[in-house]
């Protein structure tokens, strides 16, 4: 269960950190309550997460999701460009997150 929470939890942090960017500074209402609720939700997840799961692990884990999903997000939307590099990198963040958890 914790694994179940750490991943949605990494999926939030995807979330608060797309809307802090277009919040732009806190001055759009809307982002800027997405950004709250999102950040409260993911840091609490975390921190269950971190009841049975390595500090770490949990940590690499969640911020491995998260980046991933916001790059991911800002290609999709065109707001970032898409190279088979940055692909390539992309993959080897996910890798080393499966690894974490075969590891665990």
């Amino acid at each position: 269960m914790s694994w179940l929470i750490l991943v949605v939890s990494g999926v939030l942090e995807a979330v608060w950190a797309t809307a802090l960017g277009k919040s732009d500074g806190f001055s759009k209402l809307g982002p800027t309550a997405v950004f709250v609720v999102a950040l409260i939700a993911s840091m609490a997840g975390l921190a269950v997460a971190m009841r049975d799961l390595p500090v770490g692990t949990a940590y690499a884990v969640w911020v491995g999701i998260g980046a991933v999903l916001t790059i991911v997000y800002a290609m999709a939307t065109g707001e970032q460009a898409v190279s088979a590099l940055k692909v390539f990198f992309l993959l080897m963040i996910v890798g080393g997150v499966i690894g974490l958890k075969l590891a665990h």
